[in-house]
């Protein structure tokens, strides 16, 4: 029996250069009780709003992987993962409308299982607050509804476990 391995060569043709753009993200609603980790960002995109901890997938990382990686990076949380809220795509344009950053984010919720918020990485502040605290904050776009929604498979989550 023969066995035959595919390599790819280098093609004569020209092929459009590749955008950089999307790139894989995922994020995390870390709950503590009644209380929700945000933090607020450092650097751009949305610099100084607050958010929920998260950043880049690495490669060979599943996005549940990501979301407690980025949540102990930036927070200095340890939290488990629990479930998937929904996707975002975050799409940020120049005043010109030319693409700046383009990010597909996995948004997942979990509970809180040990440490204190100290900010770190991309995060300059790091808090636990109330659902009804948010509104009192600066915060990336729909982070309440996503906050909510999370909650509620939180909650409903627990309830099963009683």
């Amino acid at each position: 029996m023969t066995r035959s391995t595919r390599v790819n060569q280098p093609s004569n043709r020209s092929e459009p250069a590749r955008s950089p753009w999307p790139r894989a993200a995922a994020s995390a609603a870390i709950f503590r009780g009644n209380e929700v980790l945000i933090g607020r960002r450092g650097k751009s995109p949305r610099q100084d709003t607050w958010s929920l901890p998260g950043g880049h997938i690495e490669p060979g990382e599943t996005a549940a992987e990501a979301a407690r990686r980025e949540v102990l990076e930036e927070t200095a949380i340890d939290a488990k993962i629990l479930g998937l809220v929904d996707t975002n795509d975050v799409v940020i344009r120049g005043r010109d409308g030319e693409l700046i950053a383009h990010y597909l984010l996995v948004i997942h919720f979990g509970r809180w299982i040990s440490g204190d918020p100290v900010a770190a990485d991309d995060c300059v502040e790091a808090r636990f607050v109330t659902l009804d605290q948010i509104s009192a904050f600066k915060t990336t776009d729909r982070l309440s509804d996503f906050i909510n929604r999370a909650h509620a498979r939180f909650q409903a989550q627990q309830g099963c476990l009683d």
